[in-house]
């Protein structure tokens, strides 16, 4: 790209701002995105404004837009597919029996409670209480995708500080274990 096509980039960027901003809030539907995709879009095309004298760099520039609109589309659709399978397998998980939850380790009990309030209440009322995604998400006033991804994300992060204190533990399915009794420094099995 030439100098000139840079400056004459960065001036029609300057004068039809708005313009080019009405033209992607009224595609998306919010003016942070709009804002987003805007900021994205000018970065992308530095580099690429049209060679061809007989084009505008405005016309090219709506181009480009409406390539970011798709794409931004697109990858909410991806997004959105990915969460819709998240919490249809997270309805479908069955419950523990009374033995296995009460089999487990009492540092995940400990553990749960070092979580985010967000994180630990999603836990709690999920897999303690036995409340589904959905109804978790009533609850919470939050949509059943992002209850989801709450779930998902608690326990992630659980798993991650079990494994961190409890060791080879861990492995095993934190059954019988000591981890985090007085006087112990992690797992009685890792000591042996």
């Amino acid at each position: 790209m030439t100098q000139a096509s840079r400056h004459e980039l960065v001036a029609v960027m300057a004068e039809n701002r708005r313009a080019f901003l009405s033209f992607l809030e009224r595609r998306v539907g919010h003016r942070e995105t709009a804002e987003d995709l805007l900021q994205e879009s000018f970065a992308r095309s530095l580099d690429r404004v049209p060679l061809e004298p007989e084009e505008s760099v405005t016309a090219w520039f709506y181009r480009v837009l409406r390539n970011g609109v798709i794409d931004h589309y697109r990858r909410m659709g991806v997004s959105d597919r990915a969460l819709t399978a998240l919490q249809r397998e997270l309805d479908q998980e069955s419950d523990p029996s009374p033995d296995e939850r009460d089999a487990v380790c009492r540092c995940v009990a400990r553990l749960s409670e070092t979580l985010k309030p967000e994180y630990a209440m999603a836990l709690q009322r999920v897999e303690v209480d036995g409340l589904s995604v959905q109804d978790f998400a009533s609850e919470a006033g939050i949509t059943p995708n992002n209850a989801g991804v709450r779930l998902f994300r608690a326990r992630a992060t659980l798993r991650k500080r079990v494994v961190h204190w409890c060791g080879s533990c861990a492995d095993r399915g934190c059954v019988d274990c000591s981890c985090g009794e007085p006087g112990s420094n992690g797992c009685a099995h890792d000591a042996k």
